[in-house]
């Protein structure tokens, strides 16, 4: 099985650095109001413990979310399916219904279609299209490849001025 990381974007790095700090704050000062409180001198007990839950609970699940997407975001290509991991959001793919994948050089962009007119952006380092178009072709010799470059995009447009 091929694993192809995915490529997030400095800022993508940045804002996932920034939210996990975040939470960590936000648990840290949770914890500190919890300590600090007097639970016990509400006049009912039930908001409270509703009240600490849930300041526990949302930076805590932001944390889960923000690690499982620097830990767990890829492509994996085994022989029959496309595994697509983006965090805790999985996604599978069947190789046999591949149709074209398309390396469009005027945007860098990497495309997989599939036969019921579906399609998905693969983002993974530029270095590593070859690769991945490699493992793809050797999962399905049915697949085909095209490549968009920017001279014919050129003549393109000149031929239609």
């Amino acid at each position: 099985m091929k694993v192809f990381k995915y490529k997030f974007t400095r800022l993508t790095y940045i804002l996932i650095c920034v939210g996990i700090a975040l939470s960590f704050i936000g648990i840290g000062l949770n914890v500190f109001t919890v300590v600090t409180g007097d639970i016990t001198s509400a006049a009912n007990i039930f908001f409270p413990i509703i009240q600490y839950s849930l300041m526990f609970l949302i930076p805590a699940v932001l944390l889960v979310i923000l690690i499982s997407l620097l830990v767990s975001s890829y492509y994996s290509i085994d022989g029959k399916t496309l595994k697509t991991s983006f965090g805790i959001i999985k996604s599978k793919y069947d190789i046999t219904k591949i149709e074209t994948v398309l390396l469009d050089r005027t945007t860098n962009k990497l495309s997989v279609y599939f036969n019921d007119n579906n399609f998905i952006v693969i983002v993974v380092k530029e270095d590593w299209y070859d690769d991945f178009i490699d493992a793809l072709c050797k999962a399905n010799t049915n697949i085909e490849f095209s490549i968009k470059s920017k001279e014919s995009n050129d003549d393109k447009d000149d031929k239609q001025k």
